[in-house]
């Protein structure tokens, strides 16, 4: 099954309602912008990380304007120096390539051991974007049904104050 169909196909099953923009490959967040510009949500970036020792995976969801501050990732979660984690281990515990990761990378980690982590400042935002798992689409999805479709996978998830220093 392709990988778009296999977001489609959890989404419809979980009765969850979603936009579907196909458009040209885009690599970057910025180029995917391009194609989805005037609809209404939240540019999302998606970030899938790891500890020092590889011994745990994260994966964080921010604004795609902002740049994400190790420091303070380390700070708020206890990851021991987290760091981008390589295309290998992206490939296989997400099942994805560099350029494509998304949350719905979370259907194909069979050992649920990726922890997913929210910037605080995307919350209140309607909707959110992300890539279906293949870089030719960007899906929107309301953010309550996005919290609900990781519910239905089984995951919890944690919301961080990336930008607020004072925590």
């Amino acid at each position: 099954m392709a990988p778009a169909e296999q977001v489609e196909q959890s989404l419809d099953k979980m009765g969850i309602s979603y936009q579907i923009v196909h458009h040209p490959v885009a690599t970057t967040t910025e180029e995917a912008d391009h194609y989805i510009e005037g609809i209404a949500g939240v540019r999302t970036k998606t970030l899938f990380l790891t500890n020092k020792k590889k011994t745990a995976c994260y994966l964080l969801i921010m604004d795609d304007h902002q740049r994400l501050d190790f420091h303070r990732f380390q700070e708020l979660t206890g990851a021991k120096r987290p760091k981008m984690a390589s295309d290998e281990l992206l490939a296989a515990k997400l099942g994805l390539q560099p350029g494509i990761v998304s949350i719905f990378g979370l259907l194909n980690n069979a050992d649920h051991d990726v922890q997913v982590y929210f910037d605080r400042a995307i919350m209140d935002e309607a909707r959110m974007s992300f890539h279906p798992n293949i870089n030719t689409s960007t899906i929107f999805v309301a953010t309550w049904d996005l919290l609900k479709f990781l519910q239905n996978l089984g995951y919890d998830y944690q919301i961080l104050d990336l930008d607020d220093a004072e925590d």
